[in-house]
């Protein structure tokens, strides 16, 4: 007979039934990262970024991975996780992802908002605070009503659609050649001037180390409606990852195909950027390609702003119901919290539209200045298990140089340490 120390049977093998928490994390990784900043990366300096994307996902994912691996052997979160290492580990986890979840939602709301913008036709008479706040009432009226269900099968609809009109879209700038003017040299990203754009472009790359926990939160979500196999979990994040990952890639290249060289300013304010690109898409692919590319951007950034918000929802409410003491995680407490987030987020972007760009930037920043911190809770969660494999040991200690270098050569930048 099985004692109560032994794990339960693993259920049955069913792939395509696990998929879901790893399709959301690449809904709320394929945002302002992929869109804004990894566009960004190909606009400004071509293909010259391109290795740094993919080093930036290679040694960030095992930080990433570490989350479904360790709820699918033990069946807890993260976030609860982190409260068995001692409360001090839960309240930094909770005033980081508190306050990073209304800056997090303003922007990316912000963002879907300014694609919605420029789909409405002119003369009508609404903005984008008014826009923002349709967007916002449609994440409520879909996180506070279909629940965790109508996320999981939206997300699925979301990324599908992304991951194709991408596709389709880098194949048609490719057949159009680059836009790049004859002889043009752009400028080089290896300088200390280029540091703050590299550490943003790798702080939402392919998301904030933080979404792990979020990650892990989903997985009991999905595990609580249906048993997954523990390999079945790690292949739902594994193709979620991956799908971010050569999606960076492709936003990269539309980017480097469509502005690079081409002699117009490329504006680093998220809202205007995206506007730009569109407009220039109509220009030199065909003014047909505009609803394509603008489904692209809308879809990437309302995915992201329903991810982000139920997922920091569930870190915060988990948060809370552990600093209390309390059992379980009441439904009441996760929406009250998505609805604290949309309306404080909705708030930001009324009042301080301004300087949403910079908060977007500041963000990204601090996603990138907190990663070492967060990579190194879930390493030591996992880090003396006995089946751990090598490669995931060598590899994440590669990525705590990696994360620590960078950091540390931000911070003596800011400091004047570099001249």
């Amino acid at each position: 007979m099985a004692t109560q120390t032994e794990p339960p049977p693993a259920p049955a093998r069913n792939r395509l039934a696990a998929l879901g928490p790893g399709i959301l994390m690449a809904s709320a990784a394929i945002g302002a990262s992929h869109l804004v900043s990894s566009t960004q990366a190909g606009a400004v300096f071509g293909w010259q970024l391109v290795g740094l994307v993919i080093i930036a996902n290679l040694l960030k994912y095992p930080f990433f991975r570490f989350g479904p691996q360790y709820t699918a052997e033990t069946g807890r979160s993260l976030v609860e996780g982190y409260a068995l290492k001692g409360k001090a580990y839960l309240w930094v986890f909770f005033i980081l992802c508190a306050v990073s979840s209304v800056i997090s939602t303003a922007g990316v709301g912000l963002l879907t908002a300014a694609i919605l913008a420029h789909a409405v036709p002119e003369g009508w008479p609404i903005g984008v605070p008014e826009l923002a706040g349709i967007v916002m009432a449609s994440v409520l009226l879909l996180l506070l009503g279909g629940k965790y269900k109508a996320l999981d099968a939206l997300s699925k609809v979301i990324v599908i659609v992304l991951s194709i009109t991408t596709v389709i879209a880098v194949i048609l700038a490719a057949s159009q050649g680059a836009q790049a003017q004859p002889g043009f040299e752009g400028p080089s990203p290896w300088s200390l001037a280029s540091l703050a754009f590299l550490i943003a472009l790798m702080g939402w790359m392919p998301a904030p180390i933080e979404i792990s926990a979020l990650n892990s939160l989903w997985i009991k979500a999905k595990q609580q409606a249906r048993k997954v196999h523990p390999k079945d979990i790690i292949f739902d994040f594994n193709t979620g990852y991956i799908v971010s990952a050569i999606l960076a890639l492709f936003f990269v290249a539309l980017g480097a195909l469509v502005q690079y060289g081409t002699g117009v300013e490329v504006p680093t304010v998220g809202g205007a950027y995206v506007a730009q690109l569109i407009g220039m898409y109509g220009a030199t692919i065909g003014t047909w390609a505009i609803p394509l590319i603008t489904i692209v951007a809308f879809f990437a950034m309302y995915g992201t702003t329903i991810t982000v918000v139920d997922g920091y929802a569930r870190a915060s409410a988990e948060s809370v119901r552990l600093l209390r003491g309390q059992s379980a995680m009441s439904r009441r407490a996760i929406s009250l919290w998505i609805i604290a987030i949309a309306l404080i987020g909705l708030a930001i972007i009324i009042w301080m539209s301004g300087s949403l760009a910079t908060m977007l930037r500041f963000a990204m920043i601090s996603a990138f200045l907190t990663a070492p911190v967060f990579a190194w809770l879930n390493y030591s969660l996992v880090r003396d298990r006995h089946d751990l494999s090598p490669v995931l040991r060598w590899l994440s200690y590669a990525g705590f140089v990696f994360l620590f270098g960078f950091t540390a050569l931000f911070i003596a930048n800011l400091l004047g340490f570099l001249g």
